[in-house]
């Protein structure tokens, strides 16, 4: 059995423990969180302990930490779990300054601690399946892959105020998809954006409707688009063009039902809200971790993927500022 620290049990936190919770083998052994409701409720789902942070990193028992606290705490905590020879998974990003990234990976390979960055899109089953009938020849070789993301409303003005903006907190996680599917590095970004949907986002120096055209260096595009308003639901689709054909994934609903009268079709409406829509992604993504902790060979996100996930949100910033294409690395 693998005992798990938690360090945050808010909105997300709460989500990863419900996935542990669901594992034959590993739980939640210790719960770090300052605000008291925040800790109880999570007490009582998993009957873990409350601990502070020295006190979970020192003890013996807990083999690994789940990092859900606010971004600007992940990189401090990354680096004493790492010196504690914890295994770490922690949510993107590792934090919104590269150059802190990097000095905080340094420390994880110092350490030889494995580290696992929460993008919970690859596991989602339809994504995975996509990504699978790429790396099987099935369309052939990836020419085009488009990403629409949008959610049913914008999240609360002082969380956009901290969080980084639209690209390196709502598109870092379309960054990291198109990574995964275009099966190369990209070369170079452009973005655009505006505001549309809420004058207060614009205070913020933040966007709310953006595009970002990517572009490897043997010439694959990816096109991004986001909104922070679908009236319509959570929109989440992807679809990758090939040499031999196409493959795509559709959004989500409750359930596949359509009726049809002499007035038109109509189905059940999307999804509206991410821990629904990939609620089975989180399962599947916090099972790859304990798995990799447990010594087994599986695939996921590393450290360095959220970094250049996060590159590629601080080039589609600058393009942004600028109205110019950014090369990569240049």
């Amino acid at each position: 059995m693998l005992d798990i620290g938690l360090l945050g049990a808010g909105r997300i936190g709460v989500t990863h423990a419900k996935a542990v919770q669901s594992l034959p083998n590993a739980r939640i052994a210790a719960i770090y969180d300052p605000i008291d409701a925040a800790a109880s409720a999570a007490i009582a789902l998993t009957g873990a302990k409350r601990a502070s942070v020295e006190e979970i990193l020192a003890d013996p028992a807990i083999g690994a930490v789940i990092i859900a606290t606010p971004t600007d705490l992940h990189a401090d905590q990354i680096e004493l779990a790492a010196k504690a020879g914890k295994a770490i998974f922690c949510e993107k990003p590792v934090d919104l300054s590269a150059a802190r990234v990097r000095e905080c990976l340094e420390v994880v390979a110092d350490t030889g601690t494995k580290l696992m960055v929460g993008f919970n899109r690859r596991f989602d089953p339809s994504f995975a399946r996509v990504q699978a009938e790429i790396a099987a020849g099935t369309i052939g070789a990836v020419e085009l892959v488009q990403i629409t993301s949008r959610d049913p409303g914008a999240p609360p003005v002082d969380y956009i105020k901290r969080s980084g903006g639209l690209f390196r907190d709502m598109m870092i996680h379309d960054f990291d998809m198109a990574r995964f599917l275009l099966g190369e590095e990209v070369a170079e970004v452009y973005a655009t954006g505006a505001v549309l949907t809420d004058p207060a986002i614009k205070a913020t120096g933040d966007v709310d409707t953006a595009t970002a055209t990517l572009r490897t260096a043997s010439g694959k595009m990816a096109v991004i688009t986001n909104s922070r308003r679908a009236t319509y639901g959570y929109d989440q689709r992807v679809e990758v063009h090939g040499s031999k054909g196409m493959v795509q994934a559709d959004n989500h609903r409750a359930t596949s039902v359509s009726i049809a009268s002499s007035t038109g079709y109509t189905a059940e409406p999307l999804l509206d809200f991410f821990m629904q829509r990939y609620a089975e992604a989180y399962r599947n993504e916090l099972t790859t971790f304990c798995n990799m902790v447990n010594g087994e060979n599986v695939a996921f996100p590393t450290g360095q993927d959220g970094l250049k996930a996060l590159e590629l949100a601080d080039a589609a910033l600058l393009s942004l500022e600028t109205g110019k294409k950014v090369m990569i690395g240049g």
